[in-house]
């Protein structure tokens, strides 16, 4: 599926259909996360497992500090 960012104020916003977010149990309320490899956007649901996030948000922070390195050794 292709989409076009749409303006919302000053910024852009990506609308998600309601089958889409029904399949992934997002609603409204729901808290997601976003991140890049570089080239794509992730975004997806917070799992209720603190110790799962805590592992990701740590690993990530890793990740993101030592980014040249890894691109290097992955040469």
């Amino acid at each position: 599926m292709r989409k076009n960012l749409t303006v919302i104020g000053n910024s852009l916003g990506l609308i998600i259909e309601k089958p889409i977010l029904d399949i992934l149990g997002i609603t409204r309320d729901s808290e997601l996360e976003m991140r890049t490899d570089g080239q794509r956007l992730v975004i997806e649901p917070v799992k209720k497992d603190k110790k799962g996030n805590e592992v990701r948000r740590i690993t990530q922070k890793l990740i993101r500090s030592h980014e040249k390195t890894f691109r290097k050794l992955a040469e």
